[in-house]
């Protein structure tokens, strides 16, 4: 069974040097890999990209896709791997780059995968590994901090490596996208607000959890279009309610 790599793009987000996105895409040219998307990031030197990449990896620079919002960066991807360093609750279980290669044989044939890289001095935040399927870390000995090509070779050896075994493994169908994934996640937070399950204060500490419990579902869009038609008619019916009970107050 073949990891489809057509379908997976790296994500870099916010990079601070121009050398690095170079790097990463000689990277992934090595690996198969040969979309990349920017995101979010001033003041790039096309020349120092193309010299870091060489002229093998030229194409993948010429054809770097942009974006100034990550969100939409994301959209029509159906399943996004965030990478980090930093452990803890907040920022969800963490596997590591191997098991992390067989998921993406399972879902690369028939859904768009992106491999997301947070800037070099700071990674991703907890708000930036909410729109993540799926969270690696890259276990290392004692310096945690590794350069971005480094992770970016990393992961995308895994998949190679993965693909070159032959490993048998089911593919997953076709999955719902990011943007369909934020709105539903969008109209289930005013739902939930509007009753009370929330806590207004912080109501994204419990949508997180909320968001992992679903991202383990791998919902497809007809699935997304269910639940988000179940939380328009629930809140038909708070609206219907609360207009006759102010019907009954008033007279």
């Amino acid at each position: 069974m073949k990891s489809h790599t057509d379908h997976i793009a790296i994500v870099l987000y916010r990079p601070r040097f121009s050398g690095n996105i170079g790097a990463a895409a000689r990277c992934g040219k090595n690996m198969g890999i040969n979309h990349l998307i920017v995101v979010d990031s001033q003041q790039l030197d096309e020349e120092e990209m193309k010299r870091r990449a060489t002229h093998v990896a030229a194409d993948i620079i010429d054809e770097i896709r942009y974006y100034t919002d990550l969100r939409e960066a994301l959209s029509e991807f159906q399943y996004v791997i965030g990478t980090t360093a930093r452990l803890g609750s907040a920022r969800g279980p963490v596997i590591s780059p191997r098991e992390m290669a067989e998921r993406v044989a399972e879902f690369s044939a028939e859904n768009k995968v992106a491999l997301l890289f947070g800037p070099e001095d700071a990674g991703l935040t907890n708000d930036d590994l909410r729109l993540c399927h799926l969270i690696v870390n890259i276990p290392t000995a004692e310096f945690k901090s590794l350069n971005l090509s480094h992770a970016v070779m990393i992961l995308c050896y895994e998949i190679f490596s993965f693909q070159a075994s032959s490993a048998a493994a089911h593919f997953k169908p076709k999955m719902a996208t990011s943007r369909e994934l934020e709105g539903m996640y969008g109209q289930i937070r005013e739902l939930l607000l509007t009753i009370g399950f929330l806590n207004s204060q912080n109501p994204d500490y419990w949508m997180m959890h909320i968001r992992r419990l679903l991202y383990r579902t791998d919902l497809q869009s007809r699935e997304v279009r269910i639940i988000r038609g179940i939380c328009r008619q629930m809140k038909w019916m708070l609206e219907q309610d609360h207009r006759a009970k102010a019907e009954v107050s008033s007279l």
